[in-house]
């Protein structure tokens, strides 16, 4: 919707186009994400309820997974719901505060799954290079801290991202070729330019993206020096499989945010942009329970234990 303003257009809502291009696939997709969703919603709030439950997976390992998965709910739950609705509506649209607050949790929560995943890097470094310490190095309040800090950071990043973005004059075009209220796309619609806002933006992606990358590259250099120097190969593989999930996590996931954020903005292609963006909206929240409950052997027996229990309670 735009209002006039004297000779010029001011935008209260926005038009979002993202899957206009598949007008005869919306209800099949309406279909096909709800039950992503669903399941999303389901493994994550599983693997939290069992961590929380079985006192052998209070560790550090397991309390960042936790907190992971409880970011991935709220992270998705920013974005899908609105999609879904979106599917079945002639006219995609949402308010201007709605966008606002959509991109502010979305690059809130987004960024609170980086930090998390660097942090997990860092609790498998500690744990492989320096397995005496690590009780003393990652006791449960220096691990609360670290989410804290970690939290509270990355949203004043997002707090300063969706200021510069929503200051910008948006006064014509309020069609967003996106399916939720994302950096580029906004960008793309505004009307006049900062670039000392664009400037700060592409930097502190680099910092929560390509930064914790780093970190988390790092720790695994650091952690397959320690694994070449253990003698056995049993011992070589148990280390490597501690670490194979959280690997398999964090490619995905950085992978699609660096395709995203850290690439020029003339490369902006509609389409391609669907995809990757619905693999990292859908696919990496849903990919986190799947590979922590089928790679790890102690919230498998945690899973047999709890749900097990329960149906065998059911059939008595």
């Amino acid at each position: 919707m735009l209002t006039d303003h004297g000779n010029q257009s001011v935008v209260t809502e926005f038009i979002l186009i993202g899957f206009s291009g598949f007008p005869d696939l919306q209800v099949p997709l309406f279909v096909l994400f709800s039950i992503m969703y669903l399941a999303i919603l389901a493994g994550n709030i599983i693997i939290v309820t069992t961590i929380r439950l079985e006192s052998a997976l209070h560790i550090p390992m397991y309390f960042f997974l936790s907190v992971l998965s409880s970011s991935e709910v709220c992270y998705t739950l920013t974005i899908i719901p609105n999609m879904l609705v979106n599917l079945l509506k002639e006219k995609p649209s949402i308010s201007f505060l709605g966008c606002a607050t959509q991109m502010f949790l979305f690059l809130g929560f987004g960024s609170t799954n980086c930090m998390l995943l660097t942090l997990m890097g860092y609790d498998r470094y500690v744990s492989i290079c320096k397995p005496l310490h690590y009780a003393v190095l990652m006791n449960q309040r220096f691990c609360t801290k670290l989410v804290v800090f970690a939290a509270t950071s990355v949203f004043l990043f997002s707090t300063l991202d969706t200021y510069f973005i929503f200051t910008l004059p948006f006064c014509g075009r309020n069609n967003i070729h996106h399916f939720f209220c994302d950096l580029a796309p906004l960008l793309e619609l505004a009307c006049g330019r900062n670039y000392f806002g664009e400037i700060i933006i592409f930097l502190l992606c680099i910092l929560v993206i390509f930064c914790s990358f780093l970190l988390i590259l790092l720790s695994y250099l650091l952690i397959l020096n320690t694994i070449l120097k253990i003698p056995t190969t049993d011992g070589k593989r148990k280390a490597f499989s501690t670490c194979a999930s959280h690997i398999i996590v964090v490619v995905v996931h950085f992978g699609c945010a660096s395709v995203i954020y850290l690439r020029p903005q003339s490369r902006y292609t509609l389409n391609e942009d669907t995809f990757i963006s619905v693999t990292y909206t859908m696919v990496t929240p849903l990919l986190n329970p799947v590979v922590y409950s089928l790679r790890n052997k102690d919230v498998q027996i945690a899973l047999k234990k709890y749900l097990g229990g329960r149906t065998c309670m059911q059939k008595v």
